[in-house]
């Protein structure tokens, strides 16, 4: 029979899991508490949260087969609530300064993803970035018209014989 704490955490991971957009599980082995502690300063920056657990308890939270053979050594959980992608980055910048972590599996939309999938994850541009770039293009041909329009008679008397040209 297993323990109430345990029940409890499972409870927790699920609700977790229900509420976050991604998740990652990695090995964070050879980390110091000090990396600890930063590592999650990063991923809550981003949006997310880590949570460090038994592996069997976050295999039965989770629930698929597929992501039972990530579950050997110190795992860790993160969670990804405001924005999919940036606590995934937030891991790789650290993986990157460090490389104490090893990234194993993660999930997204009850899709199990593999390693290979969550790092092409964090190459992803953030979802600032993809508004901001889609504003500029939304943008573009509407101030390029502005500025015919205001430009002086000559440049449209100019670009207008270009067009009749062609």
């Amino acid at each position: 029979m297993p323990s109430q704490k345990n029940l409890d955490i499972v409870k927790t991971l699920k609700e977790k899991l229900a509420e976050a957009k991604s998740v990652v599980i990695f090995d964070y082995s050879g980390t110091s508490v000090k990396d600890q502690v930063e590592l999650r300063h990063k991923v809550k920056e981003a949006g997310g949260e880590i949570l460090v657990t038994k592996n069997t308890l976050i295999g039965i939270a989770i629930g698929k087969e597929e992501i039972k053979d990530a579950l050997e050594g110190m795992n860790a959980v993160a969670f990804a609530y405001e924005d999919e992608v940036a606590p995934i980055k937030a891991l790789f910048e650290f993986h990157k300064e460090t490389e104490k972590l090893e990234i194993k599996k993660g999930l997204m939309n009850d899709k199990v993803l593999s390693q290979a999938e969550v790092e092409a994850l964090s190459k992803l541009p953030s979802k600032t970035e993809l508004v901001a770039t889609l504003i500029a293009r939304i943008k573009g041909p509407g101030q390029g018209l502005v500025n015919v329009f205001t430009a002086s008679t000559r440049d449209l008397i100019s670009v207008l014989n270009n067009i009749a040209k062609k």
